[in-house]
């Protein structure tokens, strides 16, 4: 193959990375008008560095949607460790501008008042690049507050603008992409390990062995009653992902976001992480609670810088400024809010239901003697406990006198 070579000979550092551009687009505008301010510098430094940021973000958050697009409809595994670097990459750039308030804040409000009146209308709340990240994550547009009672959008008035912000609510997020990902997790049909029923049978007896039992022991009908109380709270918080009803009505009221099906797949990912198979998608999804909760610090920090340098002075762009801005630190603004609740019903791993032989033979990688021995040592389990069901294994290679080995359609099981 032929090397590739630069196009140019007199390719440098700076043409390259067209540092004239880049370095001559601070026009500070004190200075324009004849009474220059040393803190605009870096004030519209500061803010260049986060559009550039922000521009890599979008970069890396399109290539995530990108793979997840798959024209077949299910993820390349393959392709799941470029989407966690990805990931990974994206929280270390909002950590970093997370930290990078630090620096403005190096700049008192007296500073600021030197030159915010040069300022006029602009204001932060008209970065592009900031709402299309949100739209591109997933944000959902019945929970944004208004913006002077407007929507946000009524600040962008070119077309090219406002092509992009049609595209970003038009094109698939990330959070529905992840959404449908997880409503394929391998193990929640009935015809595969038919987890969620296992899973609520797990539930109940954990219920009863914690809450339950131990209330109906209680003697003293005051300590009784308590219990048995933390009793029935125990069951309603279950009963409301139990119950694909009641589950529709949280997310109707914005409660919850993901589908009741998505739902059980983060859930099982979480309780059977340990399963080599299931490594990657659980760093996944910790991953994107990761970047919803460095977006609520990025978001909380700059509050608080607001606060400081305005008080409770309107914005420049006409908004309520900081009170505007507090409004948005809430769970409303959470994209991967399920993810962040999941841990209210986890069980102790006591408690968590058994692999059957050929759930774990899906979810792992294993030698023949390996998978021998796992389903002996599933059957002896199985027959001297309460089974839930008896073992219709149809895969195992100890039942159709087959070697259990992985196909190449397993890649694709996502």
């Amino acid at each position: 193959m032929e090397e590739m070579k630069p196009n140019g000979a007199g390719l440098t550092y700076s043409s390259y990375l067209q540092l004239n551009k880049v370095l001559d687009s601070q026009t500070v505008m004190s200075e324009v008008a004849g009474r220059p301010v040393h803190d605009e510098h870096l004030f519209i430094i500061t803010h260049q560095a986060y559009e550039l940021w922000f521009k890599q973000i979008l970069f890396e958050v399109d290539s995530i949607r990108h793979i997840f697009m798959n024209p077949s409809k299910t993820l390349d595994e393959s392709k799941t460790l470029n989407i966690i670097n990805r990931l990974n990459r994206v929280q270390l750039i909002l950590k970093l501008l997370a930290d990078q308030f630090q620096i403005l804040e190096t700049m008192t409000p007296l500073d600021f008042l030197e030159f915010r009146g040069y300022l006029a209308t602009a204001s932060g709340f008209q970065s592009l690049q900031f709402r299309l990240i949100e739209n591109k994550l997933g944000m959902n547009e019945e929970y944004r507050i208004k913006y002077n009672q407007q929507h946000y959008k009524r600040v962008f008035n070119d077309p090219q603008s406002i092509a992009m912000l049609e595209d970003s609510l038009s094109s698939p997020s990330l959070f529905k992409l992840v959404e449908g990902w997880l409503e394929r997790t391998p193990g929640l049909e009935k015809s595969e390990f038919n987890f969620w029923m296992k899973y609520q049978k797990a539930v109940n007896r954990w219920i009863e062995d914690c809450w339950l039992t131990v209330a109906q022991k209680e003697e003293d009908p005051v300590k009784k009653e308590t219990k048995m109380l933390e009793y029935q709270k125990q069951k309603d918080t279950f009963e409301s992902i139990f119950d694909p009803e009641k589950h529709q009505v949280l997310v109707d009221r914005g409660d919850r976001r993901l589908s009741h099906k998505a739902s059980q797949g983060a859930l099982m990912i979480s309780l059977y992480r340990d399963e080599p198979r299931f490594h990657q998608p659980f760093h996944l999804l910790t991953l994107l609670t990761d970047i919803d909760s460095l977006m609520t610090k990025w978001r909380s920090n700059h509050v608080m810088m607001v606060q400081r340098m305005i008080g409770s002075k309107v914005g420049t762009g006409g908004s309520s400024g900081y009170q505007y801005l507090r409004s948005t630190i809430s769970d409303r603004y959470k994209v991967f809010l399920d993810l962040f609740n999941l841990s209210a019903f986890l069980l102790p791993r006591d408690y968590i239901p058994p692999l059957t032989s050929a759930m774990k033979r899906t979810l792992s990688i294993l030698s023949h003697e390996q998978i021998a021995e796992l389903d002996a040592d599933f059957e002896q389990s199985q027959s001297s406990s309460d089974s839930d069901e008896p073992i219709n294994d149809k895969n195992s290679g100890a039942n159709n006198g087959q070697e259990a080995v992985r196909t190449d359609a397993d890649t694709d099981f996502f």
